[in-house]
């Protein structure tokens, strides 16, 4: 049919049709009458009414992209951690508004709605909240990609804080239906496991497999003020075989759906526990289970349009989002052999022009391996190919730099001592064009450890994208008494250009801007001391300051640093009450992996240290500290804009970006942190005289290691230290098992303090003192927390994004 023939209904985004749309959805779609509706249908009809006028733009950007033959991003991710779609799509239509008001007039308020909405939980941290922001700018500025991923039935978990300890629930996030997603069951390819291979002449066949359907759904992501869109496309797992009904018939009724249910773990929850051999393999089917899904997807869509598979390079860019998609390297290559016929000279030629990498860790623990002998057993055809690039690229090593066999070993995929493991990172970095860190120090660092080597065989291969921030989510959306003064004053459009803020330097000095400023900020953090009496039962104090640390728990982040800080100064106050201290709120959120018992004891201590702290009513009224359960992103938007300050504070050389630093300054929060990640980038922009940096450097931390470190002789030095310390370990904090945390202390003074904690408390507590210098002087603090949201230019992710297009994908926005 010619498209001019085709007719459908366009609508209008004035409140009155949107108030027609929403009633229509409501009775037609959701099929309730007005008077029996509930916030939940109220909300699924509203976001339907939304999401249909994104469906034009959609079709429209796809139809520009195939016509003008455009070059394609295809972003694999494990994670895509997107929030809430409701009030963004509005934002980003330009509805909200609008949208608010056709509601009022169906007496609906549109806050109470929204808040129903539950967030997609198809991430955990850093990682997936990247890769939603990435999409959100792709979008804005036209770059024509997808996103990949999983669906997850059940995301990684609903944390909950039960006696102080977090216990994991399934989180149930479909169970009232994704009205933003399109199934699209006809879109559906076949993911092989096991088996054998078979040489048949030049031809390698894989048999004998055990298959997974993978069928995808579709979820739109909006450009903002653009008619520009992307597609965020997750797969499912679906059995090839829905039941056996013989065994039914026999009665053998869990046996007839066994393997329906084994084949459809694969999408069931993100980061199954690892501690076990199982949970390792299934992880392991997962990462391939999407990638293969994925690339078989982009293959099909190029041929589309071309005649064959040689121009590949020229027509997509597939990036990889650290190493959880790198079996992808091995599928292209075994799909453009085994399915297309391609001989292995093309295919890797192909393979090294499509793919790019960035690196997120500088740890080698943290970068994956497989063992040699789980992956040949799960994927034996790709084995042999990951064996075949190693040959390749060692043959080209050895003609470059002669037979060094030490350096071969150290550069081999294949990871020789002990169990042979192959590494996932190298794999990714032979076979990608270009590679990335995301922050100065994390890219200048990966060159100097975890890939020296690669660095001098490929020296041109590797750079820099310091990550970014999405300003329409993590400002104007989050923020609205802020975003309202920033617009009042400067104008809208910094929400496409961040470097508009900078607008603001001149009003640091105009008082009344800084009391409008400081309103805004008070006003965010009276919602959140709402939120927390009303779904946690405690009162906070809105004029104490806000001292906030969220992220995942993980060691590295030194989150135990910061409790150290928060027990030393309940001993001050014990220690000398009739003293002025600075009254402190200290909010603590994040998930702990489920087989990291580390992480969950340090989350136990938190809620211990703050069931004494909030019971004793000397401290009362001048230190409060909590543990919000269950972090996610629309939980970030609550915290983060209620901030005073925003703890960075990993130990130097470790954290490779961070992007909480980012999200906290840009809504206000001064930053007290180590000289680690994009702190340093930070820094450069706000200036020294508004961030408390504290702590060793990356050089200073290589020094010490290098010297012999020694924590108990800090401990058995610093009174303060040790007094904290041993009140951790002699049950002061856990009166009924009072040997509950001696692990912690153990792993700070007797095994050796990996993290360098105790190296860095002393000028920790100067840095916390010096802020409580700051915020007695109200005014002061104001401009420069001013002073941060006006130096965040840099940090939002359309600038991230037009690098990554001009730099490494080569690509250039679609025309609509």
């Amino acid at each position: 049919m010619n498209i001019t023939e085709f007719n459908f209904e366009h609508y209008d985004n004035d409140t009155a049709a949107l108030k027609k749309s929403i009633a229509d959805k409501l009775v037609y779609a959701i099929g309730k009458d007005p008077t029996t509706a509930s916030p939940q249908d109220w909300l699924q009809a509203t976001e339907l009414a939304v999401r249909d006028r994104l469906v034009e733009r959609w079709m429209k950007t796809t139809r520009a992209a195939y016509e003008q033959d455009a070059k394609r991003v295809y972003y694999l991710s494990m994670e895509f951690l997107i929030g809430r779609t409701f009030t963004n799509a509005a934002l980003a239509l330009g509805v909200h508004g609008q949208v608010r008001d056709a509601l009022a007039s169906l007496g609906v308020d549109i806050e109470e709605i929204a808040n129903k909405e539950p967030d997609a939980a198809l991430g955990n941290g850093g990682l997936g909240r990247l890769a939603a922001c990435f999409l959100d700018s792709m979008a804005t500025l036209g770059i024509v990609g997808m996103g990949y991923g999983i669906r997850y039935d059940y995301g990684m978990f609903r944390q909950q804080i039960i006696d102080g300890n977090q216990v994991e629930s399934p989180d149930y996030w479909l169970s009232g239906g994704n009205p933003w997603e399109f199934p699209r069951p006809e879109v559906e390819y076949r993911v092989r496991f096991g088996g054998h291979t078979e040489h048949r002449g030049d031809e390698v066949h894989w048999v004998g497999t055990q298959d997974v359907l993978a069928t995808a759904y579709d979820t739109i992501i909006p450009g903002y003020a653009t008619e520009a869109t992307n597609t965020l496309r997750l797969w499912s797992a679906r059995a090839t075989t829905e039941i056996n009904l013989s065994a039914f018939n026999q009665g053998n009724y869990f046996g007839a759906v066994e393997e329906k249910n084994h084949s459809e773990n694969v999408s069931r929850v993100l980061y199954p526990d690892d501690s076990t051999l199982s949970g390792r393999e299934l992880r392991l089917r997962q990462e391939y289970f999407f990638v293969s899904a994925s690339l078989q997807d982009m293959l099909h869509r190029h041929l589309l349009k071309h005649a064959d598979l040689a121009g590949l390079g020229k027509s997509i860019a597939i990036h990889l989002n650290d190493t959880h998609p790198v079996l992808a390297v091995p599928e292209l290559l075994r799909l453009l052999q085994d399915e297309h016929k391609l001989a292995w000279a093309q295919a890797w030629a192909i393979a090294q022009e499509v793919f790019s990498y960035t690196n997120h860790t500088l740890m080698h623990e943290a970068l994956e391996t497989w063992p040699v002998d789980m992956l040949g057993r799960v994927l034996p055809r790709h084995l042999q190919i990951i064996f075949d690039i190693n040959a390749t690229f060692l043959a080209s090593v050895t003609e470059q730099f002669g037979s060094d066999i030490e350096l071969m070993r150290r550069l081999s995929l294949i990871d020789e001592s002990g169990e042979r493991r192959v590494r996932m990172a190298y794999l990714a970095v032979v076979a990608s064009h270009k590679v990335n860190g995301v922050s100065k120090l994390h890219s200048d660092l990966m060159k100097q450890s975890i890939f020296a080597d690669f660095a001098r065989v490929f020296p041109q291969r590797f750079n820099n994208k310091t990550n970014g921030i999405t300003p329409r989510r993590w400002l104007a959306q989050a923020n609205p008494p802020l975003a309202k003064l920033i617009d009042e004053r400067i104008g809208p459009d910094w929400r496409r250009d961040l470097n508009q803020l900078g607008g603001l330097k001149s009003c640091v000095d105009d008082a009344g801007f800084v009391q409008q400023f400081a309103n805004a900020k008070q006003q965010n953090k009276l919602r959140l001391a709402s939120w927390v009496q009303s779904n946690m039962g405690l009162v906070l104090d809105p004029d104490s300051m806000f001292d906030v640390q969220v992220k995942r728990i993980h060691e590295y982040k030194r989150q135990l640093l910061n409790v150290l800080h928060v027990i030393t100064r309940y001993n001050r106050i014990i220690q000398d009450p009739e003293a002025v201290h600075v009254p402190r709120t200290v909010i603590f959120a994040g998930k702990a992996a489920s087989a990291y018992h580390m992480a969950k004891l340090i989350i136990k201590l938190i809620n211990d240290v703050a069931a004494r702290v909030n019971n004793d009513p000397v401290v009362a009224g001048r230190l409060k500290v909590l543990f919000i359960p269950n972090y996610s992103v629309s939980l970030a938007e609550l915290i983060i804009p209620a901030a005073n300050l925003s703890e960075q504070i990993s130990l130097a050389g470790t954290e490779a970006s961070g992007t909480g630093n980012m999200k906290l300054s840009l809504n206000g929060a001064l930053t007290i942190g180590t000289l680690d990640g994009a702190n340093i980038e930070i820094l450069e922009q706000v200036g020294a005289d508004n961030i408390f940096i504290f702590g060793n450097t990356t050089p200073q931390v290589q020094d010490i290691r290098a010297h012999g470190y020694h924590p108990r002789q800090i401990y058995e030095t610093n009174a303060e230290l040790k007094l904290a310390l041993n009140q951790v370990r002699d049950g002061f904090f856990s009166p009924d098992d009072k040997g509950r945390f001696q692990a912690i202390f153990d792993t700070l003074v007797n095994f050796g303090d990996h993290y360098l904690l105790l190296a860095d408390y002393a000028r920790y507590l100067k840095a916390q003192e010096q802020a409580d210098d700051l915020y007695r002087s109200p005014a002061m603090w104001n401009r420069k927390a001013l002073q941060n949201v006006s130096g965040m230019g840099p940090f939002s992710s359309d600038r991230t994004i037009a690098d990554y297009a001009n730099d490494i994908w080569r690509v250039k926005p679609v025309r609509i």
